[in-house]
């Protein structure tokens, strides 16, 4: 049952496949083999990875997978450069691929005077510079442990599954929220505890498991498919040079879930 507080609701998206058109982690991996922070084996197989849930979503065991692919390939990599490669990045390999209707449902939920919450499995060196241009309020997301600078193999906190509703509930009582009275937004059935967190969850783009207890529950389901430019909330960044097997793998996932998503 969702936490109650006597507050003002907020909303919650998950961010791929919800937000954006695809991968968060697949489409700035481009700019970090750009810059020489990933290599390209790295790179190739986050691609198989992220082909895999583009096509057919996340299931515990793939997620628990993707959970030690995250971890292990940023190992090593200096903090600060990081986050300023994703940061330059977002303009141009995120910007053009978020959901028109994602941005409509922002634009009402801040006009009725709710705050917004990006919540994702991505490490939160992607997903803050995404929540940044979305004018999200806070993000929720995976925080790797870093040492002396450096990103270590560890993670401090996954947001995945449950631990996504822990920290929801966690901000609700921090900031006052009504999750009684508040939305979350998700395609993922691995987001069951997020969405029964709150009173009013929303399936978008849901994978077969999602859309079927959707369907059984009564939610909302709501199917996005005009992703578009956000406007420019920063000074774009320069565009990054991939080889050309990266491109040719997530033009091959890209197409792979449209024809899965119809």
């Amino acid at each position: 049952m969702p936490h109650t507080s006597p507050g003002r609701p907020a909303a919650f998206f998950d961010l791929d496949k919800t937000v954006i058109a695809g991968s968060s982690s697949l489409a700035l991996s481009k700019a970090f083999y750009a810059a020489g922070l990933l290599t390209r084996a790295g790179a190739l197989r986050g691609l198989y990875a992220q082909l895999g849930y583009l096509s057919f979503g996340a299931d515990h065991d793939q997620t628990e997978r993707m959970k030690e692919r995250l971890a292990r390939v940023s190992l090593g990599w200096d903090a600060a450069r990081t986050e300023a490669v994703a940061a330059a990045a977002v303009d141009t390999h995120v910007r053009p691929v978020v959901y028109r209707e994602a941005l409509e449902l922002i634009a009402e939920h801040r006009a009725a005077g709710e705050d917004v919450v990006v919540v994702s499995a991505s490490s939160e060196v992607v997903v803050r510079p995404i929540g940044e241009l979305l004018g999200a309020d806070h993000v929720i997301a995976t925080r790797p442990v870093v040492t002396d600078g450096r990103f270590t193999d560890q993670l401090e906190f996954y947001a995945y599954g449950p631990t996504k509703a822990t920290a929801i509930r966690e901000l609700a009582r921090e900031r006052g929220y009504d999750l009684t009275a508040s939305t979350a937004y998700s395609d993922s059935v691995t987001d069951l505890p997020m969405l029964e967190a709150v009173g009013n969850p929303v399936a978008v783009n849901p994978d077969r498991a999602l859309r079927r207890h959707a369907i059984a529950q009564g939610w909302l389901v709501r199917d996005f498919t005009r992703p578009v430019p956000v406007r420019p909330r920063r000074r774009p960044g320069a565009p990054a040079a991939v080889a050309m097997g990266t491109v040719l793998l997530a033009a091959l996932a890209w197409r792979t879930w449209r024809r899965t998503a119809r």
